[in-house]
């Protein structure tokens, strides 16, 4: 099955045969790394990579997979371009496609990814957006397939603010069979559009998705427990909304509750002893870094795919 010229801004587009084909690859791509076999499978191709916001991820990953490609990598932050004087988002996706294979881009509104893809001639990928995180999700499921095996049949309990990043959880685990739990306060659970979307992608791979209230009932013999910062990029800090998410803490109590091999994920940047302790992100149940490394393969594996 090939994806080849799919864009890769939202994982509900996809099957579960697709998402198990960019992990294979994304498996096969690390192997090559570490063995130090070359793999320039986009030599001579180009990819933009439009940042509307600050990243180091991001950035760093898909400039040195598109190196490791064989590839070229082009930087271009707003302020940088004719985007940052008024040029529309459409325009610049029509010339972007003329001189490049594919497009990355790092956005505040999920609209400017999906207007992006519906101008551009070449594969637009979503790098993050307000709404969805689906290449930091593909990474995740790597890392948990190597720490883990299976994934079909986990069950993985997302806690803190629900973010783009609990929105592709709640796709893309439950596309590849895992059961999701969102531990969040009343005020914080994802929007009744994500669920709607999530339920029906549960009902179709038959999965279990449910929201928890309570952070000790959420992470009850999960496989997984998974947080993120709660305050995202851009948004204004406040005691009223860190007073909410202060119980749901991942630390060395909640862990206790989940299965004693849980491991721990943390997408990156944390603020430690805020959504997560430093106890916890640095001990034995972490792979947090092993997800910041993934996302170099799985996006390499995004890429080559797609491309």
């Amino acid at each position: 099955m090939s994806l080849k010229g799919r864009n890769f801004v939202d994982l509900a587009d996809f099957e579960r045969v697709e998402l198990r084909q960019v992990l294979d690859t994304a498996h096969d791509l690390k192997r090559k790394q570490k063995r130090g076999e070359p793999h320039e499978f986009l030599k001579g191709k180009s990819l933009a990579m439009i940042f509307m916001k600050s990243s180091t991820r991001t950035r760093v990953s898909f400039e040195v997979g598109m190196t490791q490609l064989g590839g070229h990598a082009l930087y271009l932050e707003t302020s940088g371009t004719q985007l940052g004087r008024g040029e529309t988002i459409g325009d610049t996706a029509q010339v972007l496609s003329r001189y490049c294979d594919a497009i990355m881009a790092r956005v505040f509104a999920h609209e400017d990814i999906t207007e992006l893809a519906r101008h551009a001639t070449v594969p637009v990928i979503n790098g993050l957006s307000d709404l969805l995180h689906p290449c930091q999700i593909m990474a995740d499921l790597q890392t948990i397939e190597e720490h883990k095996g299976d994934l079909e049949g986990l069950k993985i309990t997302y806690v803190g603010d629900s973010n783009n990043v609990s929105n592709s959880i709640m796709q893309g685990c439950t596309i590849m069979g895992m059961d999701v739990t969102i531990g969040s306060p009343k005020g914080y659970t994802p929007s009744d559009e994500m669920m709607k979307k999530a339920n029906a992608l549960g009902k179709r791979y038959g999965t279990t998705l449910e929201v928890v209230h309570d952070p000790s009932d959420a992470v009850k013999e999960a496989d997984v427990i998974y947080t993120d910062t709660f305050f995202s990029m851009g948004q204004e800090r406040t005691r009223e909304k860190e007073d909410a998410l202060m119980p749901f803490q991942v630390n060395k109590a909640i862990l206790g509750k989940a299965q004693s091999d849980v491991i721990v994920m943390h997408c990156l940047p944390a603020h430690r002893d805020e959504e997560l302790t430093s106890e916890v992100m640095d001990g034995p149940h972490s792979v947090v870094f092993d997800q910041a490394e993934n996302r170099l393969h799985a996006q390499k594996a995004i890429l080559t795919l797609v491309v």
